[in-house]
């Protein structure tokens, strides 16, 4: 994994509040993430970790508090603004263009990077990439997926859902992001399959030098792949540190994990 810098932090999230009605979703949380690590954020069902990453992505605005991406202020932007800076994301339950195939679901991705008009870090391309695709301005759209997805021309065929967070993890990663926002990249998948997401997510981490936010279950895999936790519980933050020294947090062993600590 990677090591983040001394300079401050790529994402900032500062005393963000968020309601929906009577609930509110998010209580002043403040966390930040910081250049090249894997951040996991964990919680009870309705702690409000989905409400956090569409905060972030634009999707909800909060009525107090700032979101600061790349040290600018990006509170009040839209979506596909914030994905034109650099932020791609997956989403808890998948959000595939049916009846396009899985390359075109692909290439798809490449619209946030082509709005940036940079050119591309590097092609994604490895084990199973589809061959010799090209984005607009003649871009290869080749991109290595965790596992196999199936034929890049398939579409309009019952597909898995573990293939099908493999298709949205390829086509997030198709803008070539800055910040990755995974929102349960393993639901639905046995150990193997979550062996093999999990090589990617660290693949994307190491090679390509993206910042990872992810929300995940399976304590198994925070343990193992996160450089840093945040914990919620009922819209408020309660825990943020290593993996080693969360597991130990006795308000985290009470709410999240419904256990008394020793």
């Amino acid at each position: 994994m990677s090591e983040s810098g001394g300079e401050g932090p790529l994402l900032a999230v500062e005393s963000v509040s968020v309601r929906f009605g009577a609930l509110m979703a998010l209580n002043r949380v403040s966390l930040d993430v910081r250049s090249g690590e894997i951040l996991a954020i964990i919680g009870p069902n309705g702690a409000g970790k989905t409400t956090l990453l569409n905060v972030i992505s634009g999707f909800y605005h909060p009525f107090e508090g700032r979101i600061v991406f790349a040290g600018r202020d990006r509170t009040r932007l839209a979506p596909p603004d914030v994905a034109a800076l650099g932020v791609a994301r997956t989403f808890q339950n998948v959000a595939l263009f049916k009846g396009m195939s899985v390359l075109d679901n692909i290439m798809d991705g490449t619209a946030a990077q082509d709005a940036r008009l940079v050119p591309p870090r590097r092609d994604l391309v490895g084990p199973g990439a589809t061959p010799g695709a090209r984005a607009p301005g003649g871009r290869r759209a080749d991109h290595r997926l965790p596992g196999d997805p199936g034929h890049p021309q398939d579409t309009g065929r019952p597909t898995p859902l573990r293939l099908q967070k493999r298709v949205e993890l390829a086509r997030a990663l198709a803008a070539e992001p800055t910040l990755l926002l995974l929102d349960e990249p393993m639901a639905g998948m046995n150990v193997e399959e979550k062996e093999d997401m999990c090589r990617f997510i660290l693949d994307a981490n190491d090679e390509l030098g993206t910042t990872i936010a992810l929300i995940e279950h399976d304590m198994g895999v925070v343990m193992d792949i996160s450089d840093r936790v945040v914990v919620l519980d009922y819209g408020q933050k309660i825990a943020d540190g290593r993996p080693d020294q969360v597991r130990k947090d006795e308000a985290v062993l009470g709410a999240y994990l419904g256990l008394s600590h020793d």
